[in-house]
């Protein structure tokens, strides 16, 4: 079932879009474990929206525990039974 309406005159915000498609590559397998998802300049050009909004779909994935990012060399699917998926993305308990 879609996370949003499939009614297209129902707003629908343009990080979403970013969101749903990676988490589309996410679930279906085409970006697996340990693989590195596109970068934000990519994902600019991809969708064609402003860097602000892809950050916030890749923050959103962070905070659902799907990628994590490694300053310096990208943002990376999380697996979904290691340590990383179960650990609290923002240090607390």
């Amino acid at each position: 079932m879609p996370a949003h309406s499939p009614d297209p005159h129902t707003p629908h915000a343009p990080y979403m879009r970013v969101l749903d498609a990676l988490t589309a590559d996410i679930k279906s397998g085409k970006l697996g474990p340990g693989d590195r998802i596109p970068s934000e300049s990519e994902l600019c050009g991809r969708h064609k929206v402003a860097r602000e909004t892809a950050r916030r779909a890749v923050r959103v994935l962070r905070e659902r525990n799907m990628v994590r990012t490694e300053w310096g060399r990208g943002t990376f699917v999380v697996d979904p039974t290691g340590p990383e998926a179960e650990s609290d993305p923002q240090g607390g308990a």
